[in-house]
Parts: structure tokens; sequence; C-alpha cells
């Protein structure tokens, strides 16, 4: 693997890597529920309106839309963007940032648009930065999203670092705690949503990246927390998360227990970290939600 020209990487900046129409209906966004882990009680009304279409509450869970570019994990997985060429078991997610503009409807077709928004030179890996917007047939905008692909051993190109926004925990206890065991079988489960990366599959591939096992995917560890913020400050009201962020800090492995520990710093905002109670790492850092109160 290469470490690439800072002249290649500038022309990447910017770049569109494609344009999709995706066109989704009930049967996806309650694979996606069971993928996150919603309808672990099966008896509760609350678990039930996110993965049964006939419940008379049914919600698509605000997070489906990180995948409304699902090509984007099938072309990753290629070994090259825009110029730049890698080893795709060496791609893990780095930061997620989602933001809804409106709520997610029971079945939409949605067109999406990936770009290279940044690309930072880490010492370690490659950051490498993507935007995506996504709009409903209307043409009205329904998400806009950016995901950061960390590819470990393609640094060293010569590129800025990038600074790291102000952000702090508050200094108290959390004001909520959410812990949710993850299924030893979750990561062959969420694959079926979009992202067919074999790191979190096939043990070869997971050996050659260093692990010993195959990890769960970020976007699942993502929606876990979402799902955790959606129950100790909305209610269960899919429509009042507005958008959420985190860094991807740690792997998890299938079947351990996701504790998410959330605080409210104000009227609109709740800040959060999730961490793996078996091991006591924390696996998502920095993390921050908007919520409608």
């Amino acid at each position: 693997m290469q470490t690439p020209s800072m002249a290649t990487v500038n022309r990447a900046i910017g770049r569109e890597l494609f344009r999709t129409t995706r066109s989704y209906n009930e049967r996806d966004a309650i694979l996606y529920a069971l993928g996150i882990g919603a309808g672990v009680d099966p008896l509760s009304p609350n678990e039930l309106k996110f993965v049964y279409e006939g419940s008379a509450d049914f919600q698509v869970l605000p997070s489906f839309a990180v995948n409304f570019a699902s090509d984007l994990f099938d072309f990753a997985l290629r070994g090259e963007m825009a110029g730049i060429h890698y080893d795709p078991s060496r791609l893990v997610h780095g930061e997620i940032a989602l933001e809804l503009h409106k709520p997610l409807p029971r079945s939409a077709s949605v067109a999406s648009r990936t770009r290279i928004a940044d690309i930072f030179d880490k010492g370690s890996g490659m950051l490498m930065v993507l935007a995506i917007e996504s709009r409903d047939e209307a043409g009205d905008l329904l998400a806009t999203s950016r995901s950061s692909m960390f590819i470990r051993g393609l640094g060293g190109f010569g590129g800025g670092r990038g600074a790291n926004a102000a952000f702090a925990l508050p200094e108290r206890p959390p004001d909520e705690i959410c812990a949710e065991a993850t299924s030893p079988r979750q990561a062959l489960l969420y694959r079926l949503t979009g992202d067919r990366n074999p790191l979190h599959v096939d043990p070869g591939v997971a050996a050659l990246a260093t692990y010993p096992r195959p990890i769960l995917h970020g976007l699942c560890t993502f929606g876990f927390a979402s799902r955790a913020i959606l129950k100790r400050y909305c209610a269960n009201q899919a429509g009042r998360l507005l958008g959420m962020e985190a860094r991807c800090s740690q792997h998890v492995f299938p079947g351990e227990t996701l504790i998410s520990e959330m605080w409210r710093v104000d009227k609109a905002e709740i800040r959060f970290q999730t961490r793996v109670k078996e091991r006591d790492q924390v696996v998502l850092s920095r993390g921050r939600a908007r919520i409608r109160a």
C-alpha cells in the first residue's frame, strides 16, 4: 500500500464520487431497526413501533438515514477513491455526523450525492471526510451526513492534521445511563442493511487487520446510541431527534454490552459517550445530539 502524493490528495478533495437513488420501504426500515437492537422487548409498544409495520404508531428510526448512500460501502471496498489506493481491510469509520431536515417517511425514493469534503493526515493514517446530501422525491432536503473514513497506514503524505472542535462532557455523573447487550450475531444482521465489509464477518480478514475476531460496524454502535437517546430524552418519538454526531474511538466485538452515558447540556443538546462494559473502554466519544424538546 503506497502513500499517495500531496498532489493526488489535493485533486481528490472536493471530488464528487457518485450519485445514487435508493428506494426504501417498511421492510428495509424494520431490518435496519433490528440491526441496531430494536425489538429487544417484543411486547413493548415502544419497541414494536420500530419493527412492526402494523403498529398504530409505526416510525422509521432517524439513524436509518446513514444508509441512504449505502452504495458508499461497496464503493469503498474497491480499494480506490478519487485516485487514492488503499487496503480495504484497513478502512474503519472515524467520525459520523447526521442531520435530519424532516422526519423520515415510512417509504421513499431518496436521491443522494456523495463527495470528498476533506482529507487529513493523522500520521498513523489518512482521515477522509465524505459529505452526503439526500433529497426526497420532491427534491426537498431529507438528510445530510458526514462520514469520516480512517485508513490505517496511509498517513505521512504531508497534509494538515485538522483541528479538533472544542468539546467536553459535563463534570458530573451522567444524567441518564442506558445499557444494552449486542448479540453475538449483531454484525451478521447489520451487514444486511448495506455495509458488507468482510472485516465485520470474516475471521481471516479481521486477523489481517490485527483483530482477534470480526468487529461490529461503527454505524451499528452509533445506531444503538441513537436508540438510547430516543428512549431517555425523546419518549421514543423518532421526529424529536434532529441530529447527532460521534467519534468511533474504539472497536466493539459483537456480543459485548454497550453503555451509553448521557448529559443534558441545555434544552436542545445532549452530550454522550458509549463504552463497552466488558473492557471498560469508550467506543463512541465526543457524542452530541440535538433534540426537539
